[in-house]
């Protein structure tokens, strides 16, 4: 006879992703003439629940190496950008997000800068990344149970005796200690 039995658990109850590009403007020091690299460092995040709305606050350094002074000379400038990105998060029992639920930030693709120019001494970057959202919340399993089944087989000492242990038994000669 099989039952079924409710278990509690935690669980990934919604997940999503989005892929976005934010434009952002750094000003060096220095005019720049050329533009020789960019990297993204430092990325930081956390998300937060805001009336059932993942809000995820974010941030990350730009350092820009350019050159400047005719490109004679090199010189790297260093700024922090800060980004906000809402993200809607489906939860998979129809249930709306509250504070009960724990939420997973990732980052899934780092930021990047995909594309750089120079405007009037203004470096303009445009920065692609992808984050993810797990939302963990309790949630129930269904899990069926047998009723009346013994956990253990019983086993007596009549069934561990071998055929090879007859055998030997009928083989004993009674008579060796007489002799």
């Amino acid at each position: 006879m099989s039952n079924f039995k409710e278990i509690v658990t935690k669980a990934i109850i919604g997940k999503a992703k989005k892929t976005s590009t934010n434009e952002f403007m750094l000003t060096p020091e220095l005019r720049p003439d050329t533009i020789l690299g960019c990297w993204v460092i430092n990325h930081r995040f956390k998300g937060f629940n805001n009336g059932g709305v993942v809000n995820i606050e974010g941030s990350f350094d730009v350092n820009v190496w350019y050159s400047y002074d005719n490109d004679t000379k090199t010189a790297v400038s260093t700024q922090s950008f800060g980004y906000q990105d809402k993200m809607p998060v489906h939860l998979k029992d129809g249930n709306t997000l509250t504070n009960q639920e724990e939420i997973i930030v990732r980052s899934l693709k780092q930021p990047t800068v995909i594309n750089v120019n120079v405007n009037d001494g203004v470096v303009k970057l445009n920065v692609e990344k992808e984050l993810g959202v797990e939302i963990i919340g309790d949630t129930k399993i269904k899990v069926s149970i047998e009723e009346e089944e013994d956990d253990y087989e019983i086993v007596t000492d009549d069934e561990i005796m071998t055929s090879n242990d007859e055998v030997a038994i009928d083989e004993i000669d009674e008579e060796y200690l007489n002799e």
